[in-house]
């Protein structure tokens, strides 16, 4: 569309010499930021004043933002003409802001703090929640999953090996390491020892997807990490767990893949099956899938910490705060910094999307494996994680979407 020069925000002036100046419009209702280049003066000008109408604008209400970039300038007559088009990508976000599901997400935080709270407080809210509830809360969640896929999303794994590879070695390799080194600085007890190690052994969390949308990174490496993790925790969790716990606690590394089997990949495989070939069944249940994703994750939350009030109020419980909190923010660092390396050398958007999905994991997955083949108490450690996770993922990643850095933490306590 193209548009007269004239208008109510401050459009760029002639001078005399023909020149059309620099001019910076910053701020104002939209927030856009517009800049004019010099353009060589015609050979032959006579300016002169346009007649007065009314004027035009691309600048538009506060309650209807209207973003524009500018195209080239020409001339038609005696007046100068700025070409507009609609600029969806200056503000990717847009449309997630009227997504009811980035919504119910978005509230995600406050469902599991609120649910801790419930739990500890008021054991009976949730320890009627048997651990039989826990493959179908968790199957649920995974479903939820699924229906964003598509067979599409697997092709870009071959597009982008070098950011996937990071983020999923820093998912089975460099988390799990970093969780025996924590639970054995910490002297962990063997209560909750192995339940520990083996939620540093799960797949990525669902979360994690949306937290790497608030940190403005990179969404769709956040997504393809998680599916992949999650697809082949079938295999690896069970063999890291063996790995790292078996002397500790005997681990039947079969049973536990038959039951990642049937509570992972089964409904993961069946969202991708229905996203594919039964699109209008997915346009129906996805609306309400992260609601149901919200309430299978309170429950499996809110059953061990009700089950284990005692320990986790206790003075053991306690100390079992501190590994945890110091394990998750190792993580989000390592992640971060493992992207960084000159061997990578990985953009911002990657790097902030491998730390977020490196310090969240699935640990509603790691609470069901603990429940049936671990112990209840080893429990524990998984519905302490997710709370923990939950916010200091979407804590950082809105930190990053503000416009802040890491680093400048470190310089507000310098001089």
């Amino acid at each position: 569309m193209a548009m007269a020069a004239a208008s109510s925000c401050s459009h760029p002036s002639f001078s005399p010499a023909g020149y059309l100046q620099r001019h910076r419009h910053d701020g104002g209702p939209c927030g856009a930021s517009t800049r004019f280049s010099p353009l060589p003066p015609p050979r032959a000008l006579l300016w002169r004043r346009p007649r007065r109408v009314a004027p035009t604008t691309f600048c538009s209400a506060p309650s209807l933002p209207r973003l524009g970039r500018v195209g080239w300038p020409r001339r038609e007559g005696n007046a100068w003409l700025l070409s507009f088009r609609a600029d969806t990508a200056a503000a990717p976000g847009a449309a997630a802001l009227g997504d009811p599901s980035k919504a119910l997400s978005a509230l995600l935080p406050l469902v599991v703090a609120a649910t801790a709270v419930a739990a500890l407080g008021n054991p009976a809210t949730f320890s009627w929640v048997s651990k039989d509830y826990y493959a179908p809360a968790l199957g649920g969640i995974m479903l939820s999953i699924g229906i964003k896929l598509s067979i599409d999303d697997f092709a870009l794994a071959f597009k982008r090996p070098v950011p996937l590879s990071i983020g999923y070695a820093a998912q089975y390799v460099l988390k799990p390491l970093l969780g025996v080194m924590i639970a054995k600085a910490f002297r962990m007890q063997s209560a909750f020892f192995a339940g520990f190690v083996l939620t540093c052994c799960v797949s990525g969390a669902q979360l994690s997807s949306y937290a790497s949308f608030l940190s403005k990174g990179d969404v769709a490496l956040s997504i393809l990490l998680t599916s992949c993790s999650t697809i082949s925790s079938v295999v690896v969790t069970p063999v890291l767990t063996g790995l790292l716990i078996g002397s500790v606690v005997p681990v039947d590394g079969v049973a536990m893949a038959k039951s990642i089997l049937q509570v992972v990949l089964v409904p993961v495989t069946l969202g991708l099956f229905l996203n594919t070939y039964a699109k209008g069944v997915v346009n129906v249940i996805q609306p309400v899938m992260p609601f149901v994703a919200m309430v299978c994750t309170s429950l499996c939350i809110g059953s061990p910490l009700a089950i284990n009030r005692s320990k986790i109020l206790s003075q053991e419980g306690f100390f079992l705060l501190l590994p945890i909190v110091a394990f998750h923010i190792v993580s989000f660092v390592a992640g971060y910094w493992v992207s960084k390396l000159p061997q990578w050398r990985q953009e911002e958007a990657v790097c902030r999307t491998i730390s977020v999905c490196t310090g969240m994991q699935s640990s509603t997955l790691a609470g069901l494996l603990a429940t049936q083949f671990l112990g209840t108490s080893q429990a524990v450690p998984a519905a302490c994680s997710v709370v923990i996770m939950a916010i200091f993922g979407l804590t950082l990643g809105s930190y990053w979407g503000s416009g802040s850095r890491i680093r400048d933490v470190a310089g507000g306590f310098l001089p």
